[in-house]
């Protein structure tokens, strides 16, 4: 089975607000709502794509019953642990600038973040598949990622893994399946600026060494690398399109590899796959559909480098 883990889902209030003025009154020439935290879209992307599969995490308050409601619609089974407080929404305003507002969310404590431990420990069986996305919740810190890469190391289970920096490091000793960090987050797990294709390579080499089966490294515009536990380095491009909403683009890309990998174990029909799902959420307002990632496909060119 497939598993997606949110420690701190949202509610994503997107806003279009042309020529937003700060210290004045706007108004909004229109809103959404979405069911919004990284391993939610991973799970909404993985549906529409065919891969059936459970949310999890904790949710809480009137936007967490949305969250549930949006992802039953969606056909996704929620499996959440509850918590007392509000599940967070995160304010998304979109003027001749992105502006993002995240709210910090509700409290885990030690006895709910056991509950989903319990839980993964009663039904994980070798094979299994757990996407773990996103930021830590309040209460939580790396030591609960860890908790749950030992879990999937020990089990036989693929760990899918993007998160930020100290928590992605302390899980690299388990072997996580896969990790996404982006450009910016290579260069913070770092310390470094990377300017050249060679040096990003490099790093993600070091990140192979260190651990991670499997490297993917999201560019916006500029596409996505891919370094596999074969040594095999893929590059995509990137269709063109017009950005409407950049939010959830790297969980999409993530989410279309993983289910094209599921079906074929191919990484280079998997990297056409995640790279036309990461653009098509970009060109979307909310995730995107499976119509508008099979309408790119034919557009993303994969090309093989030699690593010098």
């Amino acid at each position: 089975m497939i598993y997606t883990i949110t420690f701190n889902p949202a509610v994503d209030l997107v806003i279009q607000v042309p020529n937003c003025q700060l210290g004045a009154l706007n108004r909004s020439k229109g809103e959404e709502y979405v069911a919004g935290g990284k391993g939610i879209n991973m799970s909404i992307v993985l549906k529409r794509l065919g891969v059936d599969n459970i949310a999890t995490g904790f949710l809480g308050g009137f936007s967490g019953k949305f969250i549930e409601e949006f992802l039953e619609k969606e056909g996704i089974t929620p499996q959440f642990i509850s918590v007392e407080g509000t599940t967070r929404i995160n304010v998304k305003v979109k003027g001749e600038v992105e502006t993002e507002i995240n709210a910090a969310g509700p409290n885990v404590g030690v006895e709910k973040f056991q509950q989903l431990v319990n839980y993964f420990q009663d039904i994980l069986k070798e094979g299994d598949i757990v996407f773990l996305a996103g930021n830590a919740a309040p209460g939580l810190d790396e030591t609960s990622y860890v908790e749950i890469a030992r879990l999937c190391h020990a089990r036989g289970v693929k760990l899918v893994l993007d998160t930020t920096k100290n928590s992605l490091l302390a899980c690299l000793p388990y072997q996580p399946f896969m990790i996404k960090p982006n450009q910016h987050e290579l260069e913070e797990l770092f310390g470094v600026k990377i300017e050249t294709k060679e040096k990003m390579l490099n790093y993600a080499f070091q990140l192979r060494e260190k651990g991670a089966r499997n490297v993917l490294i999201s560019c916006g515009g500029e596409g996505a690398f891919l370094v596999s536990e074969t040594g095999q380095v893929l590059i995509s491009n990137t269709p063109k399109g017009t950005l409407v909403n950049s939010v959830g683009a790297g969980d999409s890309l993530l989410a279309g590899f993983m289910a094209k990998f599921i079906e074929t174990s191919d990484y280079r029909m998997s990297l056409k796959q995640g790279a036309a799902s990461g653009s098509a959420t970009a060109f979307s307002v909310g995730i995107a559909t499976r119509e508008l990632i099979e309408e790119l496909m034919p557009h993303i060119k994969i090309e093989e480098i030699q690593r010098k």
